[in-house]
């Protein structure tokens, strides 16, 4: 969430970038609710000033009646404007729940449409094979009996698809390492304070994407990164450790709400898949250079696998809550000659580490909220489209991309 002294001070701003998010907030209502809340703090902080000076003076000798009295009072008092106050501060925070993170002054404005390429690499194929229907002929993926135990869009991944996934992560894994990030494995499992501090919706939100356990505080992740956020939840960080860069691997599971018209064939959209998460917490003043590092890192996945991309800019009405900025990468689809998603990274700002109360100790002792991003390394589900359909051979084979065969026997097809 943002810092409602952030939004005082910048409140056409905040207004102007919610908007363009396509968010309905009143940022006037919000901060005439904290202008309540300064005002009736001021009230309690005075009366328990007092209070606490009459203790002082009761300490020693007979109890004065009088002050006595003044106790009762004051005492009355408190118990009447305290739960006025918590009650207010309660609807305070879950306004500024409803406040998006602002928008960087180089993103696009407009919706989906609107995104902007930045750059793009690799050359266009004009033919490939459909990804399900080369899988489903090699006996490598059945959807069918995935279906039957747990339902429509479950799978199974069999033989060369399955030794492929597995071929991808060791390959994503050994890039990130390269790169200094720590390898972490994550609980598939994060509570609704995680959840709602990653700036994902909440278990009453219709839209909701994530699975919740009946009867518990708990959702099944859908990205590592919810996890990864949360991992230094209340905590302070020298300055001196960051940046602290992670690696989270996981399978992730989505409802996929409001996904009806958007392309769901196969692999590419999925209710579980397996997702290798890089994630920075840094320095306020180095993450817009994080997220550049992130997006070189991503790429260079994708051009040694070779497979073509372009990296967009993300437009503010499609950039969701947490980030201030977002790059996807997409994949061209020789099958529908046209490009797909494939990738993204955020920049987050202090929106989730504020939330989380996440913090960094400056050299000097000041305390300040630091910067969280996060982007895909490797989302193995469409990874796995993206090869079979740019390396399926005539044959009937499938060529192994030359990053890929120290992790496949050396083998270069399958």
């Amino acid at each position: 969430m943002l810092d409602i002294n952030f939004i005082r001070a910048n409140q056409t701003l905040v207004e102007k970038s919610a908007q363009e998010k396509g968010y309905s907030v009143s940022i006037s209502d919000l901060l005439q609710l904290d202008d309540q809340r300064r005002e009736i703090l001021q009230k309690v902080e005075k009366l328990r000033q007092t209070r606490n000076e009459i203790a002082g003076k009761m300490k020693n000798g007979k109890p004065d009646q009088a002050l006595i009295e003044e106790g009762k009072k004051i005492k009355a008092e408190l118990a009447e404007i305290e739960p006025q106050l918590a009650e207010i501060e309660n609807k305070i925070e879950q306004g500024l729940k409803s406040v998006p993170n602002i928008i960087f002054d180089d993103v696009p404005l407009g919706a989906e449409e609107c995104s902007v390429e930045v750059t793009s690499w690799g050359e266009h194929k004009t033919t490939g094979v459909d990804h399900l229907d080369y899988a489903e002929s090699r006996d490598w993926v059945d959807f069918a009996r995935g279906a039957k135990v747990a339902g429509a869009k479950f799978y199974y991944l069999k033989g060369g698809l399955a030794l492929l996934e597995n071929a991808l992560l060791q390959f994503g894994l050994k890039k990130v390492l390269e790169h200094g990030f720590q390898f972490m494995t994550v609980p598939d499992l994060v509570s609704s304070k995680i959840l709602e501090g990653c700036g994902f919706n909440p278990r009453s939100s219709e839209q909701s994407d994530e699975y919740f356990v009946e009867g518990e505080d708990l959702a099944l992740i859908a990205t590592a990164e919810m996890p990864l956020t949360g991992y230094h939840m209340d905590e302070i960080i020298d300055e001196k450790d960051l940046p602290i860069c992670l690696a989270g691997y996981s399978a992730c599971f989505r409802k996929e709400a409001g996904t009806y018209g958007k392309h769901t064939r196969g692999l590419f959209r999925v209710h579980q898949f397996n997702k290798l998460e890089m994630y920075v917490f840094c320095l306020p003043e180095k993450s817009r250079e994080m997220h550049e590092t992130i997006r070189a890192i991503e790429e260079e996945i994708w051009q040694e696998l070779g497979i073509p991309y372009r990296v967009i800019n993300i437009a503010a009405g499609d950039l969701g809550a947490p980030a201030a900025k977002k790059y996807d990468i997409e994949y061209w689809s020789p099958v529908d000659q046209k490009y797909r998603e494939l990738t993204s990274c955020s920049n987050c700002t202090d929106f989730q580490a504020r939330s989380l109360n996440i913090r960094v100790r400056r050299a000097d002792g000041d305390v300040e909220v630091l910067h969280t991003l996060n982007g895909t390394a490797i989302s193995l589900a469409r990874t796995m489209v993206a090869v079979l359909e740019n390396y399926a051979e005539p044959n009937g084979k499938l060529k192994v991309p030359a990053a890929l065969r120290e992790y496949l026997g050396g083998a270069t097809e399958i």
